[in-house]
């Protein structure tokens, strides 16, 4: 599988007070829902994604329902979390 630029560049260092819309698979629409939900930065996401157990379909179901992400966009803003607790936690 691919990743985009974005994926690439969330992976490559830690995670500190980055914004939301940081995350791969994350735009301005539905970050702007994060931000709403108090999910304003990348590290409350990922820590609803570890809440949830590293699960896919969890995380996956979440964000659909969070902010309304399609599959595409809940895939890869798994995999970017994902890929970044491999290589920081």
């Amino acid at each position: 599988m691919t990743t985009s630029q974005k994926h690439r560049d969330f992976v490559a260092e830690p995670m500190g007070e980055k914004p939301v819309g940081c995350l791969a698979g994350i735009g301005d629409v539905l970050g702007k829902k994060l931000e709403e939900r108090g999910f304003d930065k990348a590290y409350v996401v990922l820590g609803q994604f570890l809440v949830l157990k590293k699960d896919e379909d969890l995380f996956r179901e979440w964000l659909k329902d969070t902010c309304g992400a399609n599959a595409k966009q809940s895939r890869d803003c798994f995999g970017c979390l994902r890929e970044w607790c491999d290589a920081f936690l």
